[in-house]
C-alpha cells in the first residue's frame, strides 16, 4: 500500500510523465524480480511466483504499451538469470509466464476470430511447455527421474494438466485485467495516463 502512495505523491507533485512513467516501470521491474529472488525460500515459488512477477507486467501493457512492458520483462529476465536461485523458475519466467500478458494483449486485441485466438494461445503455451521441459532437462541438468511418479514417466500427463491450468491461468488473467482497469488504475492514473 505505501508504494500506491508514493505514486499518488509522485503524480501529486511536478514529476513530468516521462519520469513518472519509468520510476513506475522501475517499480514493477523490481517487484517483479523480488518476486522472482523469492522462488529460492519459498518451494511452490518455482510456478507461482513467476506467474505473479509476469502478471504485474499487465499493468504496463494497460498504462503504456507493449514495448514499455518488453523493455521491462528483459529487464527481470536478465535480472533473474542473473540473482535468483531457483532456475527453473526463471525458465518457466523467461519461457512464458514474463511475456505472455503482452502476447495475451496482442492477440486480444488484433486478433477478432476467438477461435484462432485460442488456438495461438494454447500454441504458444505447448511450445514454451516442452522448449522449458528440454532446456530443463538437458541445459540445467534435472535428472529425469524428477518427472517421475511411482515409476511412470508422467511428461505427457503433466502438458495435458499443464493445458487444463493454462486456460484457468488465461480467465485468471483476464479477471485481473478488469480488476486492474476497474479498481486499481483510477487510483493511480486518475486524470488520464501519466
Amino acid at each position: 500500500m505505501q508504494l500506491l502512495q508514493v505514486l499518488l505523491i509522485m503524480k501529486k507533485t511536478s514529476v513530468n510523465k516521462k519520469t513518472f512513467k519509468i520510476a513506475y516501470c522501475a517499480l514493477i521491474a523490481s517487484i517483479s524480480t523480488v518476486l522472482m529472488l523469492l522462488t529460492s525460500f519459498i518451494p511452490i515459488g518455482t510456478y507461482a511466483l513467476p506467474i505473479f512477477a509476469g502478471a504485474l507486467l499487465v499493468s504496463i501493457v494497460i498504462e503504456y504499451n507493449c514495448k514499455w512492458a518488453l523493455g521491462v520483462y528483459a529487464v527481470v529476465s536478465i535480472l533473474s538469470s542473473f540473482l535468483a536461485g531457483d532456475k527453473e523458475a526463471v525458465v518457466f519466467f523467461i519461457a512464458l509466464f514474463g511475456y505472455y500478458p503482452i502476447l495475451k494483449n496482442i492477440f486480444e486485441s488484433k486478433i477478432k476470430n476467438k477461435v484462432l485466438v485460442w488456438v495461438l494461445k494454447f500454441a504458444v503455451f505447448n511450445a514454451a511447455a516442452v522448449a522449458a521441459f528440454f532446456f530443463t532437462t538437458f541445459v540445467l541438468g534435472i535428472p529425469a527421474e524428477e518427472y517421475t511418479v511411482f515409476g511412470i514417466y508422467m511428461p505427457y500427463l503433466f502438458l495435458i494438466l499443464g493445458n487444463v491450468l493454462f486456460l484457468f491461468y488465461d480467465k485468471s488473467l483476464t479477471t485481473l485485467v478488469m480488476f486492474y482497469v476497474k479498481v486499481i488504475s483510477p487510483k493511480i492514473f486518475r486524470n488520464g495516463k501519466m
